[in-house]
C-alpha cells in the first residue's frame, strides 16, 4: 500500500514540474523523431534485402 502512495505522490510531483513544450522544442523533437524513424526504416529495409537477395526469405 504505500508503494502505492509512494507512485502515486511522485507521478503528481512529475506532473507539477511538466510543461507544454514551445514550438521550437516541438519541432526539434519532431525534427530528430522522424530521423530516427527512417533511419530504422531504412536499417530494416537493408537486412529484409539481404535476405531476399541471400535467398534467406
Amino acid at each position: 500500500m504505500l508503494d502505492i502512495k509512494k507512485f502515486v505522490s511522485q507521478c503528481r510531483r512529475v506532473l507539477h514540474v511538466a510543461s507544454k513544450p514551445d514550438k521550437e522544442e516541438f519541432e526539434q523533437s519532431s525534427k530528430i523523431t522522424g530521423i530516427g524513424m527512417i533511419i530504422i526504416g531504412a536499417i530494416g529495409f537493408v537486412i529484409f534485402m539481404l535476405f531476399h537477395l541471400l535467398g534467406g526469405a
